[in-house]
């Protein structure tokens, strides 16, 4: 591993990252204040973060994908995905509402959520992720940004080291009611319509997502596995998006429909 930061200085970043979930106050560029930090530094933030919310209480329930589309990965100048949490708080129901005031700047983004039944742990292989799935469900993530896209004064936009410290974006998640058998659906070839206020916003099919979003899971594996962490049972794991984030400013009804691998919805009041 290679880290640049200390101890007091990872945990001094996840406590304000924290802060700043807690209070809708953003942070500035941790890239600008760390110009030598490393994604290294960047996950021991991401963890430190999870053992102070674990401390005030909170669980976690899966993982999320990131950064899964050459778009994405292009545009930050980044040949890999990224990972971060899921907390037991940010659980939505489908059709179900957002309270104003919940999140910053709120956007989202149509992804499949896989369910899990058995662990996984370090050198899987596609095979092994479909064996310890229970089931595969349309899903909404959440994104926030606790640390500012850019800064004010010089126009510098965050970086992945920032993102990945911001538990990659995520703040929420609404799962589908559908519980499907990935075996049972072409992944690669199954997608979304997604409408905002009723105008279709995005398309896209699985295929973004690395060319099959069962890649993601193996790549969360084996990342996961260099950090001491592994997939539990249980827990719900975010495969990455196939489309373009939506902003979700007060008022904003989603919809994503997936033909016949099902359906979620959200409002944001």
């Amino acid at each position: 591993m290679s880290r640049t930061l200390t101890p007091d200085q990872i945990a001094d970043a996840a406590a304000r990252l924290n802060t700043a979930e807690d209070t809708r106050r953003q942070i500035g560029l941790l890239s600008l204040q760390h110009p030598a930090m490393t994604l290294d530094d960047a996950y021991a933030i991401q963890s430190a973060q999870m053992a102070q919310k674990l401390a005030g209480g909170r669980s976690v329930i899966g993982w999320k994908i990131g950064l899964t589309s050459k778009v994405m990965q292009d545009a930050l100048g980044i040949d890999t995905p990224d990972s971060g949490v899921l907390y037991d708080d940010m659980l939505f129901q489908d059709a179900g509402t957002v309270p104003a005031g919940r999140f910053i700047q709120p956007r989202v983004e149509a992804e499949f959520a896989f369910v899990m039944k058995s662990a996984l742990d370090g050198e899987v292989t596609r095979d092994d992720v479909l064996a310890a799935t229970d089931y595969v469900a349309p899903s909404l993530e959440i994104l926030d940004t606790r640390i500012l896209r850019a800064d004010p004064a010089t126009g510098t936009t965050r970086k992945i080291v920032d993102t990945v410290s911001d538990n990659a974006a995520n703040a929420g998640i609404v799962l589908g009611r559908q519980k499907q058998d990935p075996a049972a659906f072409d992944l690669a070839w199954t997608g979304a319509i997604v409408r905002c206020n009723d105008e279709i916003v995005a398309t896209g099919l699985g295929a973004a997502v690395l060319g099959d979003p069962v890649t993601g899971i193996v790549w969360l594996a084996r990342r996961m596995h260099q950090y001491g962490q592994k997939i539990e049972p249980g827990q719900i794991i975010l495969s990455g998006s196939f489309i373009a984030p939506i902003e979700c400013p007060s008022g904003t009804r989603i919809r994503a429909d997936f033909g016949p691998f099902g359906e979620v919805s959200v409002s944001f009041d």
